[in-house]
């Protein structure tokens, strides 16, 4: 999930739901939106052709969650002509099992492009108190991804080694990964899904979860949202006010820095975990035998992408070892793995586990990067080329990990074959009940700063902060302090009392295992 989104848009589940890769997640600039949008999208829906209703049946074996029902809903592809095209979106659910029936949650893995079909199988048991039994739980992939229809896919081969180095040391490898760039979003233009790429911006997803909530026939639509999953809660609650009801966001997008903004706020943040992950190594020298000081650590890690870099290996060049690391500026889950890895390919040169976490998290199907691309391209304003090159420039300077690997993450932005779509101005004035909002304070795919700014526009939220920690939208993973706060809400509708700007709950992080 870079969350940033990219969301590497995650996403956040390689270790709850196998199915769903961890990917680089996501970003926010808002742009207000125009008059002629808001026309048409009354409390009634978002689509004037009426919905059928859903038929459920047993989920594909590539789902890969048991207990779930699966159904297909068709949408119009384009909401400004309900009577054209239509498209396929995938959904399950996750029925309740409890009397006392509470309502029906949709909910959102990120990516955006993650897929969201098996969430619902795993949240709804990870809420204490058995308060999960009491909610209908729907997953949903969004309009493009896995199961729906059409689904979009570019370039399958597109990450596979050896790429050429991310930071661009001369003008040859510069023009590679322009070129590079390129030929991805040319490819998305000529793909059998390229129909859906000027309909992929987040209030077209918006509409599509409202026609969600006709189909099921409810007068509220509760949103569990992790990473990008927040953004698309805050613009379905902007757009539907009155159809909204209960909001639990996770790793919160800012919605004023989508997505360039965001990409950039993430380099200083992936950075900043880096440094984290080298001092977890540092603290346990017997187990990853690196030493005890995490600058010199460090320093091992630039000496060994500059040797790359000159000197590639066969399968495992500088930009994927840059890259089999990011994961670890997301979450602490795999530290204890990926710290040995590393330690193998530093003082055995023995690049295997690196190279798998490379492969896990990268290669294969592309339709979760192809997806992000879709909605980040056309949900908010890019750079011109110039002023891109020159930014990742200045931030390679300043917090040089991921600066050039994020920045060709999302350079087909700048040939993208979709037009820039108008933007909700994201604002919760509108809403009656309460949100909550998660975030840990060094998230590095999504800043806290996002969570501030969102409990800015959302007036009757409140804010848990795991305090000092570096895992992205990690809730529900065993700290009570965050995990009851979930139930008592589901459970209630209480949030912790709302105070000043900052956060209204302090909650342990989720704490790095030991190695």
């Amino acid at each position: 999930t870079r969350f940033g989104c990219r969301s590497l848009g995650p996403s956040i589940y390689a270790d709850r739901v196998k199915s769903l890769s961890v990917r680089r997640l996501i970003a926010v600039t808002v742009l207000a939106l125009v008059a002629s949008v808001l026309a048409p999208l009354t409390a009634q829906g978002a689509s004037a052709r009426p919905t059928a209703p859903l038929s459920w049946g047993p989920c594909p074996a590539s789902v890969g969650a048991p207990g779930l029902q699966c159904a297909l809903l068709q949408v119009p592809l384009d909401y400004s002509n309900p009577g054209g095209q239509s498209i396929q979106i995938a959904l399950s659910r996750k029925a309740h099992t409890s009397p006392d029936f509470k309502g029906v949650i949709l909910t959102n893995p990120g990516g955006p492009g993650a897929q969201g079909r098996a969430l619902p199988a795993y949240l709804s048991r990870a809420v204490p108190g058995n308060v999960g039994a009491k909610y209908d739980w729907i997953g949903m992939d969004i309009r493009g991804v896995g199961g729906s229809i059409p689904s979009l896919h570019c370039d399958g081969r597109y990450f596979n080694p050896r790429r050429p180095p991310n930071a661009p040391s001369t003008n040859a490898i510069m023009t590679k990964w322009l070129n590079r760039s390129r030929a991805f979003a040319q490819s998305c233009a000529r793909s059998a899904g390229a129909v859906l790429l000027p309909h992929m911006d987040s209030q077209t997803i918006a509409k599509d979860a409202e026609s969600v909530r006709q189909a099921l026939g409810v007068a509220q639509l509760n949103i569990f949202g992790f990473s990008y999953g927040t953004y698309l809660a805050q613009v379905y609650a902007t757009l539907f006010p009155g159809n909204t009801g209960k909001i639990v966001m996770d790793g919160v997008v800012d919605p004023e820095r989508v997505w360039y903004g965001s990409n950039l706020d993430q380099e200083v943040a992936f950075n900043r975990n880096l440094n984290v992950f080298w001092r977890y190594l540092a603290n346990h020298p017997r187990a990853f035998k690196l030493g005890r000081n995490a600058n010199k650590i460090k320093r091992g890690y630039y000496r060994k992408l500059r040797q790359l870099t000159r000197k590639p290996m066969r399968n495992f060049g500088a930009a994927e070892f840059n890259d089999s690391l990011i994961e670890a500026g997301y979450y602490v889950f795999n530290w204890p793995s990926l710290g040995q890895a590393y330690s193998n390919f530093i003082r055995r040169n023995r690049p295997g586990g690196l190279f798998a976490a490379y492969a896990r998290n990268n290669m294969g199907d592309d339709n979760m990067y192809a997806v992000y691309l879709a909605v980040q391209c056309t949900d908010g304003a890019w750079p011109t080329q110039q002023q891109m090159l020159a930014d990742a420039r200045v931030m390679h300077r300043r917090s040089p990990f991921m600066a050039w690997s994020n920045t060709w993450y999302n350079a087909p932005c700048l040939t993208w074959p979709a037009p820039i779509a108008p933007r909700a101005a994201v604002n919760g004035a509108g809403l009656s009940q309460n949100v909550l909002l998660i975030s840990e304070t060094l998230d590095a795919a999504t800043p806290f700063s996002g969570a501030l700014r969102a409990k800015q526009l959302f007036p009757t939220a409140s804010l848990i902060e795991g305090v000092g920690g570096t895992t992205h939208a990690g809730s529900l993973s065993g700290v009570a302090c965050v995990d009851k706060a979930i139930a008592t809400y589901l459970e209630s509708g209480a949030v912790p009392a709302r105070g000043g700007g900052g956060a209204d709950l302090r909650c342990p992080r989720i704490p790095p295992p030991t190695p």
